[in-house]
């Protein structure tokens, strides 16, 4: 029998593609009994989704990510766009917010930080590129790496615990939120599936997938 919902994941998401020639109200049927089936292996986590295989109008979208989210315990955090002047647009808006959100709240990072890099800021981090392996971001504040992160990364190194590290693949050498140290693996072993926050809880550090509600928060 032929799929007509296809879902393909990626490191930070997933792609669903869709069957051109089947009825649309039937994709969403498809739809809600593939994710249905699937939710316990999804789990509670948060992810950028593609549409792919058939042109879709904005309000088609809309249901589709309703019908996704009603059927498993996914949040969509966004939905990424194939049309490439589209996503050249949102792409030069979203760094102009960024230039503007670093000069008020904290140090943003463009590019990789690749071995013996090293990045040290007074205020929160963020960085839009990857923490290679040998390489280290330390901060008083919070870490995120729009990427992966491999090398190491002391948040809070102020003595803060209440500071956080997420990471779009959470594969540290090395991982310390204030006095707190994870265990890690030097061969690169992933904490967590998929993009994850590490935090302190009852006196360790915890990292898990990333849950509802953390960015609204």
């Amino acid at each position: 029998m032929k799929n007509s919902v296809v879902i393909k994941s990626n490191r930070s998401g997933m792609t669903v593609i869709l069957d051109p020639e089947i009825p649309f109200e039937q994709i969403l049927t498809d739809i809600a009994s593939k994710f249905g089936e699937t939710a316990r292996f999804w789990g509670s986590v948060q992810m950028t989704l593609t549409l792919a295989g058939r042109p879709l109008t904005p309000e088609e979208e809309f249901q589709i990510i309703n019908t996704i989210t009603q059927n498993s315990e996914i949040e969509i955090l966004c939905l990424l766009d194939q049309d490439l002047n589209r996503t050249r647009r949102c792409e030069k808006a979203l760094n102009e917010k960024l230039m503007e959100l670093s000069a008020a709240t904290g140090q943003f990072c463009r590019g990789d930080l690749k071995d013996g890099d090293s990045l040290e800021s007074e205020t929160s981090v963020v960085v839009l590129g990857n923490v290679e392996k040998g390489a280290r971001v330390v901060s008083k504040g919070n870490i995120v790496v729009i990427g992966d992160l491999r090398g190491m990364a002391h948040a809070g190194i102020s003595g803060n615990e209440d500071t956080v590290v997420v990471a779009v693949e959470m594969a540290p050498t090395s991982l310390k939120i204030a006095d707190y140290s994870a265990a890690c693996s030097e061969k690169g072993k992933r904490l967590a599936r998929g993009a994850a926050i590490a935090r302190v809880e009852d006196g360790q550090i915890m990292v898990k997938s990333m849950k509802k509600g953390f960015f609204g928060s």
